[in-house]
């Protein structure tokens, strides 16, 4: 494959931080009245944000979704990840690799608040290679499954969304990369469940990758 540049989804792709958020907002959720299985928060909210499910926590909790339980969601969230978040195996020294190659045409697009993503990739060290390229759903019209962050990624990068790679590992993710017209390579280290390789490659991922140490090979 011949790219110019890489735009990076972060949760699941760069750190390995979907079991610990979704732990936590299993809890928060068990705590406001909605009896969820961990397996079953993963299922339904790995790829998405919490707000974007707000009527179905409403429906299931029968309590409005406030300012104030987001707001405990991130500091139990953040204080999680500061414990206990480690890269995802090989993502690191991958991520070096491609932006030596690329001459530094690599950006992190990420569907999470702009906090989450700089404090995860701070403390994987991976935050000095996306220095000045880190885009937030949060901060777009729309997020993804929507275009919008890779569509504002690629234009950072003066690179057109046809010349460039997504990596993601949810469909949610997978079909915001093929919305911007850009080649997408998914990323299960499992290939069960509801973003298993099947469902990534049904989503528009071209490959999908199981281990992040293959990326390289493939520019």
């Amino acid at each position: 494959m011949n790219f110019d540049a890489i735009l990076f989804d972060c949760d699941g792709v760069l750190v390995d931080s979907e079991p610990i958020t979704n732990g936590v907002l299993c809890d928060m959720l068990n705590e406001a009245g909605w009896p969820l299985s961990r397996a079953e928060c993963m299922r339904l909210f790995i790829g998405k944000t919490v707000r974007s499910e707000a009527a179905r926590i409403e429906a299931e909790t029968g309590r409005p979704l406030t300012d104030a339980w987001m707001a405990e969601f991130y500091a139990r969230r953040n204080m999680r990840l500061r414990a206990e978040l480690v890269a995802i195996p090989n993502a690191v020294e991958a991520v070096r690799v491609v932006h030596a190659r690329l001459q530094g045409r690599i950006a992190c697009a990420s569907g999470a608040d702009r906090q989450k993503v700089e404090m995860q990739l701070s403390q994987v060290g991976l935050a000095p290679l996306f220095a000045g390229r880190i885009f937030s759903g949060h901060e777009m019209p729309r997020t993804k499954p929507a275009p919008d962050v890779y569509l504002a990624a690629a234009a950072a990068l003066g690179v057109a969304p046809a010349r460039c790679l997504v990596v993601e590992d949810t469909v949610t993710g997978v079909m915001a990369g093929v919305a911007a017209g850009a080649t997408v390579v998914g990323y299960s280290s499992a290939d069960v469940g509801p973003h298993s390789h099947e469902s990534l490659r049904a989503a528009g991922a071209t490959v999908v990758l199981g281990d992040m140490g293959q990326l390289p090979t493939l520019i």
